[in-house]
């Protein structure tokens, strides 16, 4: 079978997604394992020593893949957000719930690990700085999303007043993408960049990616878990989601 004979719109049932869903996170949480293992094995014993920095920079290797996951999350979260609100299509809804919380996890752990790294780099734990303060917001972001769908007894309802949140949230997140290059910022720049060369060492550079990549494959199969507990619970009334219990 070729890909363009698969239908691909009878997934955007909740019921043929759940099925689908099944089948395909276990092959996720196994590279997000692999991945993870070997990323952090490079990071932490392979590469080598920064000259400025210390040990202490190590850091950046959770650091990093949690900050770009914030940030990712939330935008493909909108994006199922507001395409459930122009169609009023209810996987999409449950697909938006089901990235929010992972999305809230790494906004913390970026603020948290920022501030493990701050603290012997800049003396102190927390500053006011500007991409600091919008990755701060992106998590309040989240959470109010969490809060808002868990205040609202109709799941429908509350995917349209979240979408509606999520939308306007949107603006933040290139706020926290470009802050250091339009406010003068303690926060350093882009050690990767599509148009400029690397500035650290390619076993740094490899520890990085590998972490990148095992943060995906994680978000993906957490999502999909969660997604297919969403579905079971909102359809839990109908035929199938009986027989599927059974």
């Amino acid at each position: 079978m070729k890909l363009r004979d698969i239908h691909w719109f009878k997934f955007a049932s909740p019921q043929n997604f759940y099925f689908l869903a099944g089948r395909m996170w276990p092959w996720f949480a196994a590279l997000a394992t692999v991945l993870a293992v070997a990323g952090l094995w490079i990071s932490f014993f392979v590469a080598p020593t920064d000259a400025q920095q210390g040990e202490g920079y190590r850091i950046i290797f959770v650091h990093v893949p949690a900050s770009q996951m914030s940030m990712f999350i939330y935008l493909v979260m909108a994006a199922w957000a507001g395409f459930g609100l122009a169609f009023n299509t209810r996987l999409s809804g449950m697909m938006a719930s089901a990235l929010a919380p992972t999305g809230a996890l790494f906004a913390f752990l970026s603020l948290a690990t920022g501030s493990l790294w701050g603290k012997p780099m800049w003396g102190a734990w927390w500053v006011w700085d500007a991409r600091l303060t919008s990755e701060l917001i992106l998590l309040f972001l989240y959470l109010g999303f969490l809060a808002l769908q868990a205040s609202i007894d109709d799941p429908r309802r509350a995917d349209k007043a979240c979408a509606v949140l999520a939308l306007v949230g949107v603006v933040n997140v290139p706020i926290i993408y470009f802050s250091v290059k339009w406010w003068n910022t303690l926060h350093q720049g882009a050690s990767v960049s599509l148009t400029k060369s690397p500035t650290m060492a390619s076993t740094m550079l490899w520890g990085m990616l590998i972490m990148v990549v095992a943060c995906w494959m994680y978000a993906i199969t957490i999502a999909l878990l969660r997604v297919r507990n969403i579905i079971l619970e909102r359809e839990r009334h109908t035929e199938w989601v009986k027989h599927a219990l059974e």
